[in-house]
């Protein structure tokens, strides 16, 4: 479990279906019914190493979503062959790829260090954790609740804000709506990894393609 591993992911040949989120790599399938989504979820449930092994299924009357796993940090070298075996199994079945459908929504709570209280959050929301600093749905439906460090020199004592991580060619379109709906740019410092918006209230909200869009050049 390293950064070298998704990185690796992301290198991989045969997983372009895939997008790799802060909760890790997932693939969303377009079905025509809730029934096709069952039977396609079945038939992946059936790829030779899937059961077991940490992976997420959820899916809907128009489509089946698949997560590895339920941190960018969580994953392997074994994912990049079992992606490629699910996406061939989604196509024999009718299942169609959509990338823009693929993200995840986490909510970042700030506190100067000593204030931390990740124990209260998985508490009090019913979640699990992750790791030391983050709390999980154990559904899968929820957001992800993560700590966040805040300086202890500076007056503010504790903050939150939201943070969308969607794939690479969708961020910029999903900034623009958001700005068209109301919002403004705060930072654009990172752009096109990440902007951070606001709404008309200062509510603060970072649109990511970290991981999936955070391609060096000595890769």
């Amino acid at each position: 479990m390293s950064e070298q591993a998704w990185i690796d992911f992301l290198r991989a040949d045969g997983v372009e279906d895939w997008v790799v989120l802060h909760g890790g790599a997932t693939a969303v399938f377009r079905v025509g019914s809730l029934g096709e989504a069952a039977s396609l979820a079945s038939a992946i449930a059936r790829v030779p190493g899937l059961d077991g092994s940490g992976a997420l299924l959820t899916m809907g009357s128009d489509r089946v979503t698949v997560r590895l796993t339920r941190g960018v940090y969580r994953i392997e070298a074994k994912h990049p062959e079992l992606a490629r075996a699910i996406s061939e199994v989604a196509r024999s079945e009718g299942g169609v790829v959509d990338r823009s459908a693929a993200q995840e929504v986490s909510v970042a709570i700030a506190a100067t260090p000593q204030d931390i209280d990740v124990s209260f959050w998985r508490a009090v929301l019913g979640y699990d954790p992750l790791a030391e600093d983050n709390a999980i749905d154990p559904l899968g439906h929820g957001s992800t609740v993560w700590m966040q460090d805040l300086d202890p020199s500076k007056r503010l004592r504790h903050a939150m804000h939201v943070d969308v991580s969607v794939a690479r060619e969708v961020a910029e379109e999903r900034m623009a709506a958001a700005v068209a709906a109301g919002g403004r740019i705060v930072d654009d410092s990172e752009a096109p990894a990440a902007w951070i918006l606001a709404d008309r209230a200062g509510n603060k909200v970072c649109i990511a393609a970290w991981p999936d869009g955070a391609m060096k050049p000595d890769w």
